[in-house]
């Protein structure tokens, strides 16, 4: 029954494949046919057929029309067949940096009867997939030289020539978090559907298929590029009108042609590891979901403030052995980590690891290729130091800058945003009572005043409390998130473009536009309420460590974590958003005594 399947598959994907060349061949009758016409009227004037004026004349204008289709075609074979499909950005792994990962993926292939790969890549996700890389533009695999400094070392050459029989520039991508999650079995069971579909890969209709749609999609591309003119954008529209014409031509057979190859290897994959890819398919759910909060809530801070985490991969276990922990549906699954990992089959899993997250990072985030003073990586353990502790100060001096550039006044009648910081009781509000006649000035009255101007909780708890506003934000509020939010567009737009990098198909070849960086933008742009709320959390925290002795955290599943008294700090969200979005500072301020935080002591900003 499993042959039946395997062959009804290959078969339906063959056939679609026959049907993609169908439509190539019909496009190339179509572009020969006027030079058809040509030749039979110039035969018709050779034999003393088709004489007179009138087919003179149909002579010389279908010549010129055939000569100017067969222009166009060449020129539009040419740039199918020379122009670069797009190519997935990873982390290329040499067979000499993982010998024993590619004896696996070997033996595996050995099972399911099928070619093997040429090579393995990573992808900073939770997917894997096959690769083709046989369109002519790639050319053969790059091979750098090792250097240990770099990140990845010798991660930059792919796998050498091995005498076990493999397809041409067929590349196995797995996802990094995959091998430092799953064990040694369950990597095999997940990986046994993709090798599969290198049999029907392999078969000459389907490759040449998917290198003329591929061709077509780098053509669409091409003749969409901007910074032309006039008459090379004329060109360029004719030439992408053609590429589209053919790829919608083209776009339902290519489809079930993939589906038919998937249906294929999985069938093909059924006997190899059955039960436990069941198991293994389980731990696929789980480490997406530890992948994503290791992301959007431990990454993507750090990355904002120019570092990157250089063990995301290693971060995917312990976010997940925390889940465990919390999740009682989850408890199993820690027992499995006294097994074998994945990641031992890497001669240098650190390294891996290190390339795969400077990749993340480009890619989620939009940072630059290589790391340098402003994008330098970090290790767990400084985490909080480096990162939360900075975010926090950032994010506190910011909050204090906007509110002297709106020129607020505190309660005490005083202009924040005054440059008397250093003398308190400099301005008076002219509506303000002076002394009286019979009544000194009381000097240590007058020390007792805080400065409206400096950076402390109370100055914010008296700007954003207000009445209560049911149905609209505090007016004060607002203008204070509307002014954050202009403050960080500012520095985002001041801030260095992402620096071009190498890929893995060729020294200096760019394997992805670095305007449209990131290409996975990992959550949608924060709402001027949310980030005028994140930098009053910030304040608040800073207050905690500057006078209450509180310290910052790491949480492996929320992120940057307030710790009093070695405890995390929970329930301060909720009272954070009373104040913005109510204008009800007594919930924070109740919590504030409660903790020891004093929010009249100035705290410390970057």
């Amino acid at each position: 029954m499993t042959g039946m399947g395997v062959e009804a598959g290959a078969h339906a994907a063959r056939s679609r494949a026959l049907a993609v060349l169908r439509i190539r061949g019909r496009a190339l009758a179509v572009a020969l046919l006027p030079a058809a016409a040509a030749v039979i009227l110039l035969a018709g004037g050779s034999t003393g057929h088709l004489v007179g004026p009138g087919w003179d004349a149909a002579r010389w204008v279908v010549s010129g029309v055939a000569l100017l289709v067969l222009l166009a075609a060449a020129g539009v074979a040419l740039v199918v067949a020379r122009a670069r499909p797009a190519v997935s950005p990873t982390v290329p792994v040499s067979e000499d940096s993982a010998p024993d990962l590619y004896r696996m993926v070997r033996d595996l292939a050995d099972r399911l009867d099928v070619p093997a790969p040429s090579a393995i890549a990573l992808t900073p996700d939770c997917d894997s997939w096959l690769e083709d890389r046989t369109h002519p533009p790639h050319g053969p695999p790059a091979r750098t030289p090792h250097d240990p400094q770099a990140p990845g070392g010798d991660l930059s050459s792919l796998g050498r020539g091995h005498p076990h029989r493999r397809t041409a520039a067929t590349v196995l991508v797995i996802g990094s978090p995959f091998l430092w999650w799953m064990r040694v079995g369950e990597l095999r069971a997940v990986l046994a559907p993709v090798v599969a579909g290198t049999g029907p890969s392999a078969h000459p209709d389907i490759a040449a298929a998917r290198r003329f749609v591929r061709g077509l999609d780098a053509t669409v591309a091409v003749a969409s590029a901007p910074g032309r003119c006039a008459l090379t954008r004329t060109v360029c529209a004719g030439l992408g009108w053609v590429a589209r014409l053919l790829l919608r031509s083209c776009r339902e057979h290519a489809a079930e042609m993939e589906r038919g190859v998937a249906a294929a290897a999985a069938e093909r994959a059924q006997a190899v590891d059955y039960g436990l890819r069941i198991v293994a398919q389980e731990q696929v759910g789980l480490a997406y979901a530890g992948w994503d909060r290791l992301l959007t809530r431990v990454a993507l801070p750090a990355w904002r403030m120019g570092r990157w985490p250089a063990r995301l991969d290693a971060g995917v276990v312990a976010a997940l052995t925390e889940l465990s922990r919390r999740d009682r549906l989850a408890e199993g699954f820690a027992s499995r980590l006294g097994e074998r990992p994945a990641c031992d089959l890497l001669e240098e899993p650190g390294l891996v690891d290190e390339a795969a997250s400077l990749l993340a990072a480009r890619l989620f985030h939009g940072g630059p290729a290589e790391a340098g003073p402003d994008w330098a990586p970090v290790a767990w353990d400084d985490y909080p130091e480096e990162v939360v502790d900075r975010k926090w100060r950032s994010d506190a001096a910011r909050l204090h800058r906007v509110l002297d550039t709106l020129d607020i006044r505190d309660t005490t009648g005083h202009t924040a945003g005054s440059g008397t910081h250093g003398a308190p009781g400099s301005e008076t509000d002219p509506s303000a009572p002076g002394p009286t006649p019979d009544t000194a000035p009381d000097p240590a009255a007058s020390e007792a005043v805080p400065d409206p101007a400096a950076p402390t909780l109370a100055r914010v708890l008296a700007h954003l409390a207000g009445p209560p506003a049911p149905h609209a934000e505090n007016p004060r509020a607002a203008a204070l998130a509307e002014g954050l939010s202009a403050e960080l567009a500012r520095e985002e737009a001041a801030a260095p473009a992402a620096r071009p990098g190498s890929g893995d198909v060729g020294p200096g070849s760019e394997l992805w536009d670095d305007a449209a960086l990131p290409l996975f933008p990992l959550q949608p742009p924060r709402t001027p309420r949310e980030i005028l709320a994140d930098h009053v959390t910030a304040m608040v925290c800073c207050a905690a460590m500057d006078t209450a002795g509180a310290t910052p955290g790491l949480d492996w599943l929320d992120g940057p974590t307030l710790l009093l008294d070695g405890e995390r700090a929970a329930d301060l969200t909720p009272r954070v958003l009373s104040l913005t979005e109510d204008g009800d500072p007594s919930p924070l301020r109740e919590w504030l005594t409660a903790s020891g935080i004093r929010p009249e002591k100035p705290v410390r900003l970057v």
